[in-house]
């Protein structure tokens, strides 16, 4: 008995021993070490939550600050409205359009006016308009163009006008209920990708304060115990990058469950309608 259990402890010790290291895609989820940084950020960016003077009048808003957030391209505006049934001030925090300032009044609702700044459904807007912080379905307080510099456009409206089509700011097109509200103007904080990152120190402190991400180290520059790609006497996968959905943690880099591969060719007239 005593001969079994030693040798079910040694093939139990060399199994141990031919495991690899858990790799670091699988580790991502989760440790605590790649969570954001959030301490000091200001809190989420949305909208005003939808009510019934926004949506068959208008409410007036005050704009208090424009400040910085840390880890977020674009400044965020903290902007005060009165609450329409308890005699108290409601703040929102609203990513600040280009030409927005302390002091400035802003309107939300359907029969606000087309002015920057102002909050209305896309359905009240003309074609043509560009907008932000829009909405993807109705009442979701904002999704589409939050990132500094970006915008989108109403392309188009349905016959019904239960329909709009607007252009993101990838310059795909999306279809989304006219009900959808958006802040008209563009996102300020733009041309920040523009200026030369020049120097690896300032992607470090770039992404300290967002969260641990950087450096990306390739898998194929890697030891073949800390990532599927790794190793060989030069730089080279050796497989295909492909794989199953069903592949188990330790397996699922590269291209995983792809429907197809390399690059997209012709796509370049998708957006010239």
């Amino acid at each position: 008995g005593s001969s079994d259990l030693a040798q079910g402890r040694l093939e139990r010790s060399t199994t141990q021993e031919a495991m690899g290291r858990v790799i670091l895609g699988s580790r991502k989820g989760k440790s605590l070490i790649f969570t954001a940084k959030t301490r000091l950020r200001k809190g989420a960016v949305k909208l005003r939550a939808t009510d019934y003077l926004e949506r068959h009048g208008y409410i007036k808003g005050l704009i208090k600050k424009v400040e910085h957030e840390p880890a977020r391209g674009a400044p965020v505006c903290e902007v005060v409205f009165h609450d329409p049934y308890r005699y108290k001030l409601k703040k929102e925090l609203w990513v600040a359009v280009e030409g927005a300032h302390t002091g400035q009044f802003v309107y939300c609702g359907s029969k606000a006016q087309l002015a920057i700044g102002n909050v209305l459904p896309l359905g009240k807007m003309p074609e043509g308009t560009i907008i932000s912080m829009c909405e993807e379905k109705a009442m979701d307080r904002g999704k589409l163009a939050r990132a500094s510099g970006t915008s989108c456009m109403v392309v188009g409206h349905s016959d019904d006008m239960k329909k709009t089509r607007i252009r993101l700011p990838s310059g795909s097109r999306k279809t989304v209920p006219s009900s959808c509200r958006a802040v008209v103007g563009i996102v300020a904080g733009g041309g920040r990708m523009d200026k030369p990152v020049l120097k690896a120190g300032n992607n470090f402190h770039k992404f300290k304060v967002k969260r641990n991400c950087w450096p990306k180290v390739r898998g194929s520059a890697k030891n073949p115990v800390e990532h599927p790609h790794g190793g060989g006497n030069h730089q080279h996968v050796g497989h295909p990058t492909t794989l199953a959905r069903s592949s188990s943690a330790g397996q699922k880099v590269g291209l995983i469950a792809a429907r197809r591969t390399g690059l997209l060719k012709g796509g370049a007239g998708k957006y010239k309608k």
